[in-house]
């Protein structure tokens, strides 16, 4: 499945390079980049940059140490995450998809990135926390509640790349669509290829969810 959404999605970005059908809908979000408006969408953007994602990830995962006592689901946590959102910039490299025009939009920011726009690494971010939270909390009463918060969060993001103007809407309906797709393959290298090679990782309490998020329960 991971193979089959990276090639789609690669196919996907070719043909909107070629034909950006949806920069219109991409001035018309940018419109919205005014006044309270823009001023969360900013903060939004920045809060979930690179260098800002990684310091979230190790404090997520300290607090699901802290909370758990679980080492191994600590590091699945991470890893899955980490897994699922780096390589999404293969199909960056092979989209190769130019940021939307600054000149065309209506309020454009003072620096445009200058690496590929297609997908959005913000967008991948948010989504493979949000997708690795909900399942690590299956099972829990917590659940539904992740699952609304997870999907708010995730629409916020893809809403505050698209109206800053750095991305299409495609770019970030790409980004989770990756996430979707990619998510299954990240986690089954990560915690059943990957983490049993390391000795102190390798037994797992029985009380640690056999979900969580897909560490094998040992008896």
């Amino acid at each position: 499945m991971a193979l089959a959404t990276l090639v789609f999605l690669i196919s996907a970005g070719l043909a909107l390079r070629a034909a950006p059908i949806d920069a219109g809908l991409s001035r018309a979000m940018n419109a919205l980049h005014i006044d309270g408006t823009g001023q969360v969408t900013a903060l939004v953007y920045d809060l979930f940059s690179p260098v800002p994602a990684i310091i979230i990830t190790v404090m997520l995962t300290g607090l699901v140490w802290a909370i758990t006592g679980r080492l191994a689901l600590a590091v699945a946590f991470a890893g899955t995450i980490a897994l699922t959102w780096i390589p999404a910039d293969l199909v960056k490299i092979g989209v190769d998809r130019p940021r939307p025009d600054a000149t065309l939009l209506p309020h454009p920011v003072a620096h445009m990135p200058i690496d590929p726009s297609y997908p959005s690494g913000h967008v991948v971010f948010v989504t493979a926390i949000v997708v690795t939270i909900i399942v690590m909390l299956k099972g829990s009463r917590w659940r539904p509640t992740a699952i609304v918060v997870g999907v708010v969060l995730v629409a916020v993001m893809a809403g505050s790349v698209t109206v800053i103007g750095v991305h299409y809407p495609t770019d970030a309906a790409a980004s989770i669509l990756w996430v979707l797709g990619v998510f299954p393959a990240a986690r089954l290298i990560w915690v059943r290829m990957i983490m049993p090679l390391v000795p102190f990782l390798r037994e797992v309490p029985r009380s640690v969810p056999h979900d969580a998020p897909g560490v094998r329960r040992r008896g």
